[in-house]
């Protein structure tokens, strides 16, 4: 492939040097493969006239033929706006409006001319108008066959620069032009068979310049397809190489697993469990090194899982280490585990950033020879000063919260055989996001909940409601139960009238004079924080008002009200999450949302998805839809959410294609040396080695 696709855009005709700079700057555009797959991200009918009487002020944007009849600047200074009339065929008049780049505009609108103005229209006072239309002189309106108008991605600075969608568009028709001898297919023939798809090249121009409603369609297809085929590719190759080449320590023995199961264990497994046990240990017993997530709701059982595959390597002479991304999380697994490895005769440490000198000493002792077997921490277990005897099992709970190169740090401490990797989440994440996220890892899933687990009753109540919320929450206390009461905001935000934090605790310390109240947020230090929740673990207090701070943290059986103030500010995953702080212990728990009246759509939605379900993937599969991947995983995973045309919202059938097809041809040709994946060994041997997307044209 030539480098055609590399070329830098400043040398495209039309753009030059300073537009490119800003195109870089702006847009992340860089050469010609950029702009090329700069797609649109809608389209306008333009063949739909309307005239002026059949204007509605619901219609979105509509498109108006007329001759412009007087124009004039009005107003001074910053607030000069430039006013024009445009008059249609049957004599009716629109009001045309400019308040940016008036002056230019002044200059370039020709009176006595005929255009096509096509823009948003307002009515006041009977008469219609359209601020900042965009316009066409009739006279150079080609005459095509394209039934749909690209709309492109620009932002205010670039169109201060006169770099709208149109501008956007003409490059792309020039570059089109001259790109048509270098657009070399990149799928294998094959594959264009068997599903039917668009060539590259035709593809290309119709995704920017449809033909018709079909080749769009088809266009759309192809480029969808292809782009997360490339994705499933390159994180199933990373899953085909790690099976060939990475040996794992072999586990078989499990005397204490068996001697744990007969004589330790105060409850029955459920048949998630047992079965994402039995997955585990078969890889543990393959010689291959086990990359595995493991998906549980809040309060599944992850827990149990981990402890037993920690047992199963101590039956093997191999240390096991459990990461947590926060000091309280790490307590909880810690004394959680602690109470089973006594009981075993196992020994078990606990390594975090306020673990003392002298025990730490102790504990760097205890690894390097062996005696210690498993050990719970934090980001502390990273340091270089850390080393074990034979560390045989890595264990990351919420994974999502440690970078890749932090987490790789844990799997360089034995350097003769790289431990198993089991990495733990209880987001829930839809099928196609972790297909995407982590389609080079084995996933299970613990979709049960244990025996006797109550369901959380969640209800919506508005702000007029409180006085019979709060009697409700003076009910529950008095049987002896522990409230949380959650906050968006820490401090007051200008604009926002969301309950804040301080204000909260106040209201609710007036409220309830009678009992303790806690207080915990992010500001907070460190052992300060602690210190909160420790009295209210011990029940020392009986409400604590808190932020998201408490999202992944303390597991307090007795609290059983979840309250969620401005409930609508939080996303439906992060509401799931709040919800799974309660119904850990065997009363029946409550979460309440709390709301004012105005409420948008997605708000409500995703509150009638909390009170109607506690299904935490159906709510992530619906918190997909809302809000989009990038918006759902963070910055963390951004890169591999570096999509250009799908959505892994909307597009799951052709992602579970795209994966499907790229696992027939690696169990088939694993190297792809076959004389009919040519294409396709081509591409990736075309793509740099850092570049993320694999299905970017470079």
């Amino acid at each position: 492939m030539s480098n055609f696709f590399h070329t830098k855009i400043e040398y495209l005709k039309g753009i030059g040097p300073q537009r490119a700079e800003l195109l870089q700057k702006e847009l992340n555009m860089y050469t010609y493969g950029d702009l090329i797959q700069h797609y649109p991200f809608r389209y306008l009918d333009r063949t739909q006239f309307y005239r002026v009487a059949e204007l509605e002020e619901s219609m979105p944007y509509v498109q108006v033929r007329g001759r412009v009849r007087g124009k004039q600047l009005l107003g001074e200074g910053r607030k000069q706006r430039l006013a024009a009339t445009l008059v249609d065929e049957a004599g009716d008049e629109l009001e045309l409006v400019w308040f940016k780049g008036v002056k230019w505009m002044e200059k370039s609108l020709k009176n006595h001319t005929d255009y096509i103005v096509f823009g948003k229209p307002t009515e006041f006072n009977g008469k219609f108008s359209m601020a900042h239309p965009e316009l066409e002189e009739l006279s150079e309106v080609k005459q095509t066959t394209a039934f749909l108008q690209p709309v492109y991605n620009t932002t205010e600075k670039l169109k201060a620069h006169r770099i709208d969608s149109k501008v956007i568009s003409k490059y792309i028709e020039t570059l089109l032009k001259i790109a048509a001898p270098n657009i070399q297919e990149t799928l294998s023939p094959d594959l264009i068979d068997h599903y039917r798809l668009t060539d590259k090249r035709s593809a290309l121009q119709n995704i920017h310049f449809p033909e018709s409603v079909e080749k769009y369609n088809a266009a759309k297809f192809r480029l969808k397809f292809e782009e997360l085929f490339y994705v499933q590719l390159r994180l199933l190759r990373q899953k085909f190489v790690r099976r060939a080449d990475l040996a794992g320590q072999v586990f078989k023995q499990v005397p204490t697993v068996t001697e744990f199961y007969k004589n330790h264990m105060t409850f029955d497994l459920t048949g998630a469990q047992k079965r994402v046990i039995k997955e585990i240990y078969t890889d543990l017993t393959s010689g291959k090194q086990m990359n595995r997530l493991l998906q549980g709701d809040v309060g599944s059982g992850k827990t149990i899982v981990a402890f037993i595959t920690m047992l199963i390597a101590a039956d093997n002479g191999a240390q096991s280490v459990l990461m947590a991304p926060t000091e309280i999380l790490a307590d909880q697994h810690y004394t959680g585990l602690k109470a089973f490895a006594d009981r075993l005769g196992i020994k078990i440490g606990k390594l975090t950033g306020s673990t003392k000198a002298k025990e730490r000493r102790e504990l760097h002792e205890q690894l390097r020879s062996g005696e210690m077997k498993m050990i719970v921490g934090t980001h502390a277990l990273l340091e270089d000063v850390v080393q074990f005897h034979n560390l045989g099992l890595c264990i990351v709970d919420e994974q999502h919260r440690f970078g890749v190169e932090q987490r790789s740090k844990l799997w360089r401490k034995n350097p003769r055989v790289i431990p198993h990797v089991l990495v733990m989440t209880a987001t829930p994440i839809p099928r196609t996001l972790a297909m995407t996220l982590y389609g080079d890892l084995d996933v299970s899933v613990i979709d049960e909940m244990p025996a006797g687990r109550k369901e959380i009753i969640t209800s919506h109540r508005f702000d007029s409601h409180r006085l019979r919320v709060f009697q409700f929450v003076r009910d529950q206390i008095n049987l002896g139960r522990q409230v949380y009461v959650v906050y968006p905001l820490i401090e007051e935000s200008e604009g926002m009238d969301y309950k804040d934090l301080m204000d909260g605790y106040e209201s609710i310390r007036r409220a309830f004079p009678e009992f303790q109240v806690s207080m915990v947020h992010g500001k907070l230090k460190a052992q300060d924080k602690d210190y909160e929740m420790q009295r209210f673990v011990k029940n020392e207090t009986q409400i604590m008002v808190a932020t998201t701070v408490i999202e992944v943290g303390v597991n307090v059986p007795n609290a059983s009200v979840m309250i969620i103030e401005s409930a609508e500010r939080f996303g439906l995953s992060q509401l799931h999450q709040l919800r799974g702080r309660v119904g850990r212990g065997a009363e029946q728990s409550y979460c309440i949302l709390m709301t004012g009246y105005k409420l948008s759509k997605d708000s409500k939605t995703r509150l009638e998805t909390m009170v109607r379900t506690n299904n935490g993937f159906e709510i992530a599969d619906i918190d997909l839809k809302l809000r989009g991947p990038g918006d759902l995983m963070g910055t963390q995973q951004s890169g591999v959410l570096d999509l250009l045309i799908s959505d892994l919202a909307k597009d799951a059938p052709i992602l579970q294609e795209a994966r499907a097809a790229a696992q027939r041809i690696l169990q088939d040709d694993s190297q792809l040396e076959k004389p009919e994946h040519h294409n396709i060994r081509r591409h990736i041997q075309s793509l740099s080695a850092n570049t993320v997307n694999w299905s970017r044209i470079s």
